[in-house]
């Protein structure tokens, strides 16, 4: 028996006047999902529970099995363990943004870009490089991630300074948070200077001058120390693999105990490696029993606002990623088990995340079951008017995946 989870982040969204009131995944042409839909059980999802933020940290988290009560210590220590970077005990990792901020009225700071154009990894390594030598320091470290996505590495204590996530405050001020980094004198100067260096670097006049955003400034949050977590071997007697395109989950699959499988060309975006994710999906699932597949893609362009991009980023998941998989499994003669689901909703509206339940469809190759009968989407409302199953405690869908408690207490 084969286990998977594919998720689309940020699939979900609100219904949208524009396309006659129905939502990017109810507009969006998802023949794969919307047949195993039709053919599995479907239900609703609280990934994120009560008194948490909306993150795909905390939601990943709690689709991989791990209840966000006990096991989530912050995004960035996740993003760290998939770049190799072991915290000591008196470090604590930052989420260390790309971002290109307007200064140009005077005393106010508005957020433009979370990402500066979703710069390259190229142009962002050589910017951190250049960080890293003018303002690291015995206390301030920076680590090369992928595309807009770093990490700042902070020796011993740090002020309280109630970080927020860039991908909130598009196009919003943002003067009131940047103001508390700047009341700590030591972290008013590493901004200072990284301002500095950004803004006379090579790399930023090139983007300029081909009317692209500049990573003009950086941006910390999700700050955090390493978690302890039980792997999933450990606690289900499984082998697994890890595919995305982004360190949070790569990390999320170190400390789960998953073989993180780098793909060629994967970026996290539009122009990721379909292909590629799909087949080391189906490569992975030769030799091992489980694979997590994430694709970033809808969520990216919820938080731009891009109503035709979140379509064609759910349409590119569908087609190529469920579709090839599920027929890859058939053509094996293959049993096998998969969640189709999202991490969280990304309003177009809102340009950010929600905590809303999000839909699973659960599909067993074995069963020929009449099904739910359903097209996959936020709508899981029953026309008899019985209602949908809402999974309070996402952390346990695992173990309905693989139809089995876990072998020891985590």
């Amino acid at each position: 028996m084969k286990y998977l989870i594919l998720v689309g982040d940020g699939m979900g969204d609100l219904p949208i006047a524009e396309i006659g009131n129905r939502t990017p995944l109810q507009a969006a042409a998802t023949p794969a999902m919307d047949e195993l839909c039709s053919r599995g059980e479907v239900f609703l999802n609280r990934t994120v529970p009560d008194g948490f933020p909306p993150g795909s940290d905390v939601a990943n988290l709690s689709l991989l099995g791990y209840s966000p009560r006990l096991y989530y210590t912050g995004r960035a220590p996740l993003e760290a363990a998939a770049m190799g970077i072991n915290l000591k005990d008196d470090e604590t990792a930052f989420r260390c943004n790309m971002v290109t901020l307007d200064f140009s009225v005077a005393d106010h700071v508005r957020m433009v870009d979370f990402s500066a154009d979703h710069i390259s990894s190229q142009e962002s390594h050589a910017l951190i490089a250049a960080l890293d030598e003018g303002c690291g320091t015995e206390v301030f470290r920076f680590k090369a991630g992928v595309s807009y996505r770093h990490i700042l590495i902070v020796k011993g204590p740090y002020p309280d300074m109630g970080t927020a996530p860039p991908h909130d405050h598009t196009d919003k001020d943002v003067t009131g948070l940047w103001n508390t980094y700047l009341a700590d004198p030591g972290w008013a100067a590493l901004l200072a200077g990284a301002r500095r260096i950004l803004e006379g670097h090579p790399v930023n006049a090139r983007r300029m001058a081909e009317g692209k955003n500049p990573a003009n400034c950086i941006w910390l949050w999700g700050e955090g120390r390493p978690p302890s977590m039980p792997t999933l071997p450990r606690r289900f007697g499984i082998s697994g693999s890890m595919i995305s395109a982004v360190d949070l989950l790569k990390g999320l699959g170190v400390n789960a105990g998953l073989s993180v499988i780098d793909v060629p060309g994967a970026t996290g975006y539009l122009d990721t490696n379909y292909r590629g994710k799909a087949q080391a999906a189906l490569d992975a699932l030769l030799t091992q029993d489980f694979v997590f597949v994430h694709v970033e893609a809808p969520d990216e362009t919820g938080h731009q606002g891009l109503l035709d991009k979140k379509i064609q980023a759910i349409e590119d998941f569908d087609s190529r990623i469920v579709a090839p998989i599920i027929a890859g499994l058939r053509a094996r003669g293959e049993d096998f088990r998969v969640a189709v689901t999202m991490d969280h909703f990304t309003p177009i509206a809102l340009r950010t995340h929600t905590s809303d339940p999000v839909p699973v469809c659960l599909y067993d190759s074995r069963e020929s079951l009449e099904g739910s009968g359903m097209p996959f989407s936020e709508d899981l409302s029953i026309p008899d008017g019985s209602g949908i199953a809402l999974f309070e405690e996402s952390h346990q869908l695992i173990e309905r995946l693989f139809e089995q408690k876990e072998k020891q207490a985590s």
